[in-house]
């Protein structure tokens, strides 16, 4: 009992310190999700939940000398622990799996500047989002451990001393020692067993001071024959949170897919932003100028002053653009570092090289039709000619082999069609219930207990000759199923729903995948439009200036022109964005954006081949 006694602080602390069942958490959850990564997605990558240990806004906001409300907001590392805290060392765990970060050594810089590929992995470190959803796959691999535990063996262990004072004639007092040891074991077939040994120590303090050992075993096993036997049903919980998990991953990857064009979209539409803001300064100087150029003439008496006052208006108009395109740039650059989970107010620049390497890539436009080209006849027939698919880019396929594409690769599909198995399997666990119970009990005690009453008697030994056996067939027959004959009728319509879902799902699908061919045809036309458009406003600021020196146009036609010129130019810009997004909406629905552990995506080559599956 010494020994006993000195494991006693021990087991009653826990037998592992918090650090370590957290540890024992994380490898198990860490296991679950490789395997799980491997059967989703035929391969695994590093995954962790736990934060880098220096992330851009912690940098940003200490480098820049940033207001921030409390040392909370640089992360949990930061957090100053309440004393009671039983996990020290959570603060310093480690085990950052993405590469190293070297925008963080010019975090010092006012207005460092990231790129396109930086700023989709900083939205993999930084964004809450993005954590938030890893953290749900890390919870469905924990449940899957926790429904894996049902199916190990289960010890439990109880020491106990007493002391105890009893009145039985006479005085009487000693002490009861007893020490148990459980085992229960869940199989898959359904049998439950439970199996304990134990031994008890008694002792007299007063009289003859008399002592004796018990030692005693106990085992029951309990069979369902009927209701919840066999292992389809009694491993249903199992199964379907192992199915849970890889639905957990397939929702992940797919979150992955939509953060990065959602982040790029954001990108090149905060750069768009500023080539406005550009515009709008080009054109502000322009007017400017054109101010000065009427007042000039006007001076010189060969511009009435209406028209200098007119130029007067539209210069007061393009400062007003200028500025509001000024705050509507700001505003969607915070924007932005918000959504890459970074301080609004920090110092940021994007890459506006970025918006010129787009347009290089996108398909290239036609030039615009020269002025001096003779025009038809007035009364020719005028032929329409719609959209060339020929000339196309790389991402415009036809229909059909992208609706092949999108069903052979979107997770979410995968998914949805999961669900009408799971909601199968639920029917047949609920029918299940309708059954009878008709269960096999069989018990097994040898040897004997001890308390003070028994402290006088010969040490107990466990002799298997003289134990006490028992068997029991118990029926319970199924006179009242009112709560699971509604669980099972409810599992119909459950299996029903699932069906709607998967056929809601493939008509959003098709739906997605329609808009985003036709959204990439538009875009491309529109591009081709505008590229003719700006061309053809160039032509017509130049003649319209010359045409004012000569005097044969008024002031109004260059400020005209010059409006229409801006416009072509933002509706240009915002048809190479709209393709390039079009573009990467396309993969994203399409299911065949691979996107890394690190953020960076890895486009797809939709070029006809002998098989789609090399996507």
């Amino acid at each position: 009992m010494a020994a006993a006694a000195a494991l006693l602080p021990w087991l009653i602390g826990g037998c592992k310190s918090a650090p370590q069942y957290r540890q024992e958490a994380d490898d198990a959850a860490y296991r679950i999700i490789q395997q799980a990564q491997t059967q989703a997605l035929g391969r695994a990558e590093p995954f962790t939940i736990s934060v880098p240990e220096r992330r851009l806004r912690e940098a940003l906001l200490l480098e820049q000398a940033l207001p921030y409300a409390a040392p909370d907001s640089l992360g949990s590392r930061e957090v100053e622990l309440i004393p009671q805290f039983p996990d020290a060392s959570y603060s310093q765990q480690t085990g950052d799996p993405l590469p190293a970060a070297p925008w963080l050594d010019r975090a010092a810089q006012q207005g460092m500047t990231i790129n396109l590929n930086e700023a989709l992995m900083i939205g993999a470190r930084n964004s809450r989002d993005y954590q938030a959803q890893k953290e749900r796959v890390f919870v469905a691999a924990l449940d899957l451990d926790f429904e894996r535990d049902a199916f190990r063996n289960t010890w439990a262990g109880l020491m106990a001393s007493e002391g105890i004072a009893e009145l039985l004639g006479e005085d009487s007092a000693g002490v009861e020692h007893r020490a148990e040891l459980t085992l229960t074991r869940q199989f898959k077939s359904g049998m439950l067993l439970t199996a304990k040994i134990g031994l008890d120590l008694v002792k007299l303090l007063t009289g003859s001071g008399a002592s004796s050992l018990g030692a005693f075993g106990d085992a029951s096993v309990s069979i369902p024959l009927l209701r919840g036997s066999g292992q389809f049903v009694t491993t249903e919980p199992l199964r379907q949170a192992q199915r849970d998990v890889v639905y957990a991953i397939y929702e992940f990857e797919r979150f992955k897919q939509t953060f990065a064009v959602q982040i790029a979209a954001e990108y090149l539409s905060v750069l768009e932003t500023l080539d406005r803001v550009k515009n709008a300064e080009q054109n502000y100087r322009s007017l400017i100028g054109s101010t000065r150029r009427a007042r000039r003439m006007a001076d010189a008496g060969r511009l009435p002053d209406i028209q200098v006052n007119q130029a007067l208006q539209d210069e007061l108009r393009a400062r007003d653009r200028w500025v509001s395109a000024q705050q509507t740039y700001e505003r969607a650059m915070d924007n932005f570092k918000v959504q890459l989970g970074l301080p609004a107010d920090a110092a940021i620049t994007l890459d506006p090289t970025e918006l010129d390497r787009l347009a290089a890539a996108v398909p290239a436009p036609e030039a615009a039709t020269a002025t001096g080209e003779p025009a038809p006849p007035a009364d020719a027939p005028i032929v329409l000619v719609p959209p060339n698919p020929a000339d196309g880019g790389p991402m415009e396929i036809p229909q059909d082999r992208a609706m092949r594409l999108a069903f052979d690769h979107r997770l979410d599909l995968r998914v949805a069609i999961g669900r009408i198995d799971d909601a199968q399997r639920n029917v047949v666990v609920a029918a299940d219930a309708l059954r009878a119970d008709l269960t096999l009990l069989g018990s097994m005690s040898i040897g004997e207990r001890r308390t003070l009453s028994s402290a006088g008697r010969d040490d107990a030994s466990l002799r298997f000759d003289e134990g006490s056996y028992s068997a029991l067939v118990n029926l319970d027959l199924p006179l009242h199923r009112t709560s699971e004959r509604n669980a099972y009728r409810e599992s119909l319509i459950g299996f029903e729903e699932s069906v709607r879902d998967l056929q809601a799902t493939e008509d959003q699908i098709k739906l997605a995948v329609r808009d985003d061919l036709r959204n990439l045809m538009q875009a491309r036309e529109q591009l081709r439009i505008q590229a003719q458009a700006v061309e053809v406003a160039k032509r017509r600021v130049d003649s319209t200036n010359l045409f004012l020196q000569a005097g044969r146009v008024e002031i109004r036609d260059v400020l005209e022109a010059q409006e229409s010129l801006v416009a072509a130019e933002n509706a240009r810009t915002a048809a190479i964005v709209q393709y390039r997004v079009s573009e990467l909406d396309l993969q994203r629905n399409l299911g065949v954006l691979e996107v890394s552990h690190d953020g960076l995506w890895r486009e797809a080559d939709l070029r006809e081949t002998d098989d789609d599956e090399e996507l």
